[in-house]
């Protein structure tokens, strides 16, 4: 690789951001004059005090929600969220100054209405752009940062195989500084990267300027050692970061949280925080109301067929643990001739004397799961998540398989990751629940609202019957 110091952006990162600036205002200004022109208005006043208006306060905003910060190393959702943000944010202060200044009459609907949906599109656009631009130089060995990484256990194992496996993120890996020898059995095997001496040996490379990042990734029991090299390593130049051990355990959508003048690190916490929570929530409420809408009639047919088939009610509500571990009551149409509630449930399964002819087709379709929008439309159940199981089941399987609770985190969902990738129906072995909980947890650390809509339209493809649905 290339050594940092022959980059051409590295030295020129507040010239980057500044040309990021520029560039947006042109695309702002852009897209505006092109709406003008698609319908025949004339560039007046109005327009432009608007669009100067907009550029300041993008620039702004994104200047203090990080947009314009380095990217390097961050995910894609990193990139695109700020913007959104930062767009949105922009439009609604727009839009309060056009209510109270009695003004909006002023502007075309179409334009303002294509300019606003246009912009953001083309700004992300742009961005993805350049990132794909600069991931492929960076690939090739240019544009990248010398690293160095303090201890060689599993936490700095797993940072340099990150690095190692991500040339895109432009970090050249120069090696590991340890004060433990290479056969000490607390130092990992299949480094990344050599072991290059010890801490002394850093502090004297780190001071004649030979890496700009630098991360420390020692135990935190070795905390004389670790205040030691943050006092040594202010008397350089290079960027540190510190990397607590404590990220080698399983989190959930960890992130750090201020009490008071006190930091904190959430171990386990619910992604839907928020404006994350709000977005969530809005999905829920609108995707429930349209598809209630569209099912009305079908669900009243099926609501006959169950009546007319077997005798009992067509509504069946079964106990279930909610968004932390709260119990909601989960409606389905019933498709067996028992309505088991109680401490011990036995799962269906193949062939099931329990099952009607009638709740059968429901079952293997999964439209006795349709009563079930009104507990998503009533805020105790999300379109995506999680599915929930019966309370006799959470108690036995919260025994068995460590993290399971941690499902409760979220809203119980109608579908989930697990659904559409086939773990769904009887789970007659403890190792099928196991894979199930797995992406459950997957889908909680990684959410996103585009992963919604995905995990959505897999289910209208593939994923309303299967094999194991009976």
């Amino acid at each position: 690789m290339h050594n940092s110091s022959n980059g051409m952006i590295l030295p020129h990162r507040s010239k980057l951001a500044f040309v990021f600036k520029m560039s947006d205002g042109i695309i702002i200004f852009l897209v505006l004059l092109v709406a003008l022109f698609a319908r025949g208005i004339a560039v007046e006043n109005q327009y432009m005090l608007a669009a100067l208006l907009v550029v300041i306060c993008f620039a702004f905003v994104g200047s203090e929600s990080g947009l314009y910060r380095s990217q390097r190393g961050s995910s894609l959702s990193q990139q695109i969220w700020p913007v959104l943000v930062a767009w949105g944010i922009t439009v609604s202060i727009l839009s309060a100054l056009a209510y109270f200044l009695k003004s909006s009459a002023d502007y075309s609907r179409v334009v303002v209405g294509f300019w606003f949906v246009a912009a953001p599109t083309l700004l992300i656009l742009w961005r993805l752009t350049v990132r794909s631009l600069l991931s492929h130089y960076r690939s090739k060995g240019y544009n990248t940062r010398s690293v160095a990484i303090v201890g060689a256990g599993a936490v700095g194992q797993r940072i340099g195989q990150v690095i190692k496996e991500t040339p895109s993120y432009g970090l050249d890996l120069k090696g590991y500084f340890d004060n433990r020898k290479g056969d000490d059995g607390r130092v990992a095997k299949n480094l990344a990267a050599p072991i290059l001496g010890d801490f002394d040996e850093l502090i004297r490379r780190a001071k004649e300027g030979k890496y700009y990042l630098i991360y420390i990734a020692i135990s935190m029991k070795g905390e004389e050692h670790i205040v030691k090299l943050i006092s040594e390593l202010s008397d350089t130049t290079a960027s540190v970061h510190l990397v607590p051990d404590f990220l080698m355990y399983d989190l959930l959508h960890s992130r750090w949280i201020n009490l008071g003048p006190v930091p904190t690190v959430s171990i386990y916490e619910s992604p839907f925080m928020g404006l994350d929570g709000w977005l969530k929530r809005i999905e829920d409420v609108v995707l429930s109301s349209l598809i209630l809408t569209l099912i009305a009639i079908p669900m009243l047919f099926i609501a006959a067929g169950v009546k007319l088939s077997s005798s009992g009610p067509v509504l069946f509500k079964q106990r279930r643990y909610g968004m932390d571990g709260r119990p909601i009551k989960v409606w389905k149409f019933r498709s067996m001739t028992v309505c088991d509630d109680g401490d011990n449930i036995v799962q269906a399964k193949k062939c099931d004397v329990r099952i009607t002819p009638f709740g059968a087709f429901l079952r293997r379709t999964s439209l006795d799961e349709l009563p079930q929008f009104i507990n998503v439309l009533t805020g105790e159940m999300s379109i995506v998540g999680p599915r929930p199981h019966a309370v006799a089941h959470n108690e036995e399987y919260r025994k068995l398989i460590s993290g399971y609770m941690l499902r409760h985190k979220v809203k119980p969902g109608i579908t989930g990751w697990a659904q559409v990738n086939g773990w769904r129906g009887e789970t007659d072995t403890l190792d099928k629940m196991e894979k199930r909980v797995e992406y459950d947890l997957h889908y909680i650390r990684n959410w996103s609202l585009w992963w919604d809509i995905k995990i959505v339209f897999r289910t209208i493809f593939t994923g309303f019957s299967g094999k194991s649905a009976y």
